[in-house]
């Protein structure tokens, strides 16, 4: 079975080595890799070249954001199972290897997700993130988690919905597991850590900039979803989920008591 993985590459220099290498060493029989840079003006460029042969497709182009990027890069693409990383994550050993067997043993399944570690700039571990069993409505609620670099998909459930969207600048993720929920996907759990999910000064995760442009996207999703816009009432109900996520989760409460929530730290 072959997997296509796509990594975007834009002014991160510092860890995209550490991101490539995650790929690169995971042994895995039939792995295509497409990178894709549109313009950065570090050393990113560089580092690309350097590991050239391991690439199937370096793909120089501008583009108009990163949902734009993937689907550029989606496009070169001809694996059964597609996964995209972030060039400042990484994937741990064995990963595709794991996903390879799940998808084998699971033809129903479109969407499979693992769990991450979040680390830092430094690969310190500062806490474990785990995705839940995904729910539309959960998700609506806001109360609902895939981990995106631990996230893979078979190609022909992303064709379906025409990929990502490319007006989506901050949750481009997010809508495409949402797509293909409303396309009658199927999603399950791989109860592993598959990567690490890094937050840094400069992440999007870690920056309080993008703030009002999440308030929007999670109240678009949610008319999406739920096709209206949310009411008083919705507020109990979204309490009702969160309870509900973390009797399904425990550790999940754990980790959030014991060391903080992971949006807002750097």
């Amino acid at each position: 079975m072959k997997i296509s993985i796509v990594t975007i590459s834009f002014n991160q220099a510092d860890f995209l080595e550490r991101a490539i290498l995650s790929i690169v060493n995971q042994n895995y029989k039939d792995l295509e890799y497409i990178i894709i840079d549109p313009g950065s003006t570090d050393s990113s460029r560089d580092i690309i070249e350097k590991y050239k042969l391991h690439f199937s497709k370096i793909i120089f182009k501008l583009d108009a954001g990163a949902a734009d990027g993937l689907n550029n890069g989606f496009k070169y693409a001809s694996g059964d199972i597609f996964g995209f990383l972030n060039s400042d994550d990484v994937l741990l050993p064995d990963c595709l290897n794991k996903v390879d067997k799940f998808f084998q043993e699971n033809p129903s399944i479109d969407i499979v997700s693992g769990h991450s570690r979040i680390i830092d700039s430094s690969d310190q571990v500062i806490r474990n993130s785990y995705s839940d069993i995904f729910s539309l409505i959960a998700y609506a609620y806001g109360v609902n988690l895939l981990m995106q670099p631990s996230t893979f998909f078979r190609a022909s459930c992303y064709y379906k919905v025409n990929g990502f969207n490319p007006n989506n600048l901050s949750n481009w993720d997010g809508e495409l597991f949402v797509d293909i929920a409303l396309n009658s996907g199927k999603f399950s759990l791989i109860n592993e850590f598959l990567s690490c999910y890094r937050l840094h000064a400069l992440s999007i995760t870690s920056s309080k900039k993008i703030d009002d442009k999440i308030k929007k996207y999670r109240n678009y999703i949610f008319r999406k979803i739920m096709k209206r816009n949310k009411q008083v009432f919705d507020i109990p109900i979204r309490v009702f989920f969160r309870i509900l996520k973390y009797l399904y989760t425990p550790k999940s409460l754990y980790e959030r008591i014991t060391k903080g929530a992971i949006y807002g730290r750097s």
